[in-house]
C-alpha cells in the first residue's frame, strides 16, 4: 500500500480541516498555521513564495487595491460598478442614512415582567427591550471581561469562523490569531466573529440565559437525553466585533427567537418585521445575483433603526429580518431559541432556508428532528387538556395544525430526498394521524350548542328517512282497484289471442269484491262490465282511462 504524499515543512499528510496555500514556485503545499499565512490573508497575496522559495525569489507578492467599494479590491474603479455591502464606502453610506426610529416597534419592558406567561397572553411578535435587568434572569460576566478573558475561559487554539467585513467572506482562524489582531495596534481588516457557541467551554459557567428563553426553548424542554442525534448547541453565543463590523440583512435560522445583550460597546439593528410581503421581497433578494448590491431595507416600506447601547438586552421574534452594525468596539452575549409560540413562522422560514438551499452550516442543527420531538409532546399535551376539559390556547392549535401539515410533507419528501430525521422510536404516521384526530375533537369542541343540537337533530330526521324508505322498498305491496283491474284486462286480452274465453271463477269472485266495495259511480261502472259495456285504455301496459 502507497504511503500518503507529505506536504509542508512538517511533512504531514493533507488534513481537510487545515487551511493550505500553494506555493507559486516550487507547487509544494504548506499549511497556514505552519508559514504563519492566515486565510483571511491569503486572499491578498498575488503570488505566494514560502519560506524555501523567498530565500531565492524574495518575498510574496501582493494584490494592489484599486478601490474601496467592492468585495474584489482589485476591479478597476471606472465608477460603473456599485456600492457593496461591507465595504469601507458601503459603512460610510450607511451611517448617513435615515430610517424609522426603531421606538415604533420596540416594546421596552422590566426584566421581571419578560415572562412566558406574558408572551402567551399578549403574543411575542415585536422586539422587546430590556434595561432593567432585574428579574428577567439573565447572568453575566462584568463589563470588564475582555476579548483576553474569553481566550482563557474558551481555549487559544479552538478554531472560529471569522467574516472578513469588507467581503462579507468567511475563513477560519484560531481564537488566539483573533485575540491578538483584535488588541493590536493595526487592523488592516475588519473582522467579525458571531460564531462562537461556548456552551461546551468552561465560559459557559459565566453565562446564564435569560428566563423565558430557558423555559420556553424547545431544546431544553423536549429534547431526549437518549437521542440518536447529537443535540443542538444554539443558546450560548459570544460576538465579538471590531468598529465597523456589518451583517447583511438575514433572518435567523430556523426562525429562531434571539436575545442579545451588549456587555460593552454598541450595536445598531436594522429591523424589518416578517410580513407575507417583507419575506416574499426577502426570498427573491436573497436568491439575486446582485443581492450584495442591493440595500434590502430600501426594498421594504419601512425599516427601522434601533441603537441599542451597553447594559441592553434585546429580544427578537420569530422571522424578523434584520441588519447589524458594531458602531464601536463591541462586545455582546446572545442565544437562539425554538418555541411554541409561533410554530407556523419558525416552519415558513426553514421551509425557505431549503429553498434558497442555505448550506447545513448556517441551518439550525437538526430542525426536523426537533420538530418530530416536539409533535409527540404536544400530542401528549392536547390528550392531557382533552381528559381534564380544559381548552389549549389558540397559538398551540395553530401551531399544531402548522406541523401537521409540515411533518406531512417532510414524509412525503423522503422518496425522492432520503435524508430522514425521523426519531427512531417515532411511528410518523401513526403520530400524524393521532395528531389529526386531536385537532377534529377541538374544533367539534368549538361548536355553538344550539348548532350541535340542530345538527344532531337533521342527522336523526335522515336516518329516520333512510330506515322508512328501506322498509318500504323491502314491505310487499298491497293491490289497488287499479292494479285489479290491470291484471283483468290482460288476462281478457290473453285469452282473445289465444281463444275462447275462459273465466277463471276465483278471479272473477276478486274482481267482484273489489268492485262492491267502491261507491256509486264504482256500482254503475260494475254495471256496465257485467253489460259488457266497461271500456279500457291502455298505454304501454297501463289503464290510463
Amino acid at each position: 500500500m502507497a504511503a500518503a504524499p507529505l506536504y509542508c515543512v512538517c511533512r504531514q499528510p493533507y488534513d481537510v480541516s487545515r487551511f493550505m496555500i500553494e506555493c507559486d514556485i516550487c507547487k509544494d503545499w504548506f499549511h497556514g498555521s505552519c508559514v504563519q499565512v492566515e486565510e483571511h490573508h491569503a486572499v491578498d497575496i498575488d503570488v505566494y513564495h514560502c519560506p524555501n522559495c523567498d530565500v531565492v525569489n524574495g518575498p510574496s507578492l501582493m494584490k494592489r487595491r484599486t478601490n474601496w467599494h467592492r468585495h474584489d479590491y482589485t476591479e478597476p474603479d471606472d465608477g460603473s460598478k456599485p456600492v457593496q455591502a461591507g465595504t469601507a464606502v458601503f459603512i460610510s453610506q450607511l451611517q448617513n442614512r435615515s430610517f424609522a426610529s426603531g421606538e415604533e416597534v420596540l416594546v421596552r419592558m422590566q426584566g421581571e415582567s419578560v415572562t412566558p406567561r406574558y408572551l402567551e397572553k399578549h403574543g411575542f411578535s415585536q422586539p422587546i427591550a430590556v434595561t432593567e435587568m432585574e428579574g428577567l434572569g439573565l447572568r453575566l460576566p462584568p463589563p470588564s471581561f475582555s476579548v483576553r478573558d474569553v481566550e482563557q475561559y474558551v481555549g487559544g487554539n479552538k478554531v472560529i469562523d471569522v467574516i472578513d467585513v469588507a467581503r462579507q467572506a468567511d475563513s477560519k482562524m484560531k481564537l488566539s490569531e483573533f485575540i491578538k489582531y483584535y488588541t493590536g495596534d493595526q487592523r488592516p481588516k475588519v473582522l467579525n466573529l458571531i460564531s462562537l457557541e461556548f456552551s461546551d467551554t468552561r465560559m459557559s459557567e459565566l453565562v446564564v440565559v435569560p428566563d423565558v428563553a430557558q423555559q420556553m426553548s424547545w431544546v431544553e424542554n423536549y429534547w431526549p437525553d437518549d437521542s440518536f442525534f447529537p443535540k443542538p448547541f444554539v443558546q450560548k453565543y459570544c460576538l465579538m466585533g471590531v468598529k465597523g463590523c456589518y451583517t447583511d440583512f438575514h433572518i435567523d435560522f430556523g426562525g429562531t427567537s434571539v436575545w442579545y445583550h451588549v456587555l460593552w460597546g454598541e450595536k445598531i439593528f436594522y429591523l424589518i418585521p416578517p410580513t407575507v410581503a417583507n419575506l416574499a421581497l426577502y426570498e427573491a433578494w436573497s436568491s439575486s445575483t446582485n443581492q450584495s448590491e442591493v440595500f434590502f431595507g430600501d426594498k421594504v416600506d419601512k425599516c427601522y433603526k434601533c441603537v441599542v447601547p451597553q447594559g441592553t438586552t434585546l429580544l427578537i421574534p420569530t422571522g424578523w429580518i434584520h441588519a447589524v452594525l458594531t458602531s464601536q468596539d463591541c462586545m455582546a452575549f446572545g442565544g437562539n431559541f425554538l418555541h411554541n409560540l409561533n410554530i407556523g413562522m419558525q416552519l415558513r422560514c426553514y421551509e425557505m432556508e431549503r429553498r434558497l438551499k442555505t448550506p447545513d452550516l448556517f441551518k439550525f442543527p437538526y430542525f426536523e428532528a426537533i420538530c418530530w420531538y416536539v409533535a409527540k409532546n404536544l400530542l401528549e399535551t392536547l390528550k392531557e387538556l382533552r381528559e381534564d376539559s380544559r381548552p389549549p390556547q389558540t397559538y398551540l392549535v395553530e401551531g399544531v395544525k402548522a406541523l401537521i401539515g409540515a411533518l406531512k410533507t417532510w414524509l412525503k419528501r423522503e422518496v425522492t430526498e432520503p435524508t430522514s430525521e425521523v426519531p427512531d422510536h417515532i411511528r410518523p404516521n401513526h403520530l400524524i394521524k393521532e395528531l389529526t384526530k386531536e385537532v377534529r375533537y377541538l374544533e367539534c369542541s368549538r361548536v355553538p350548542l344550539r348548532f350541535l343540537i340542530r345538527l344532531c337533530q337533521a342527522r336523526r330526521a335522515r336516518r329516520a328517512a333512510r330506515k322508512l324508505r328501506e322498509q318500504q322498498r323491502l314491505a310487499p305491496k298491497a293491490s289497488s282497484n287499479l292494479d285489479v283491474l290491470e291484471r283483468h284486462t290482460r288476462e281478457v286480452l290473453r285469452r282473445l289471442e289465444v281463444g275462447p274465453l275462459e273465466e277463471d271463477p276465483a278471479f272473477c269472485s276478486t274482481v267482484h269484491g273489489k268492485l262492491n266495495k267502491v261507491s256509486t259511480a264504482s256500482a254503475a261502472a260494475l254495471e256496465f262490465l257485467e253489460d259488457n259495456h266497461l271500456r279500457l285504455t291502455l298505454v304501454n301496459g297501463r289503464i290510463i282511462r
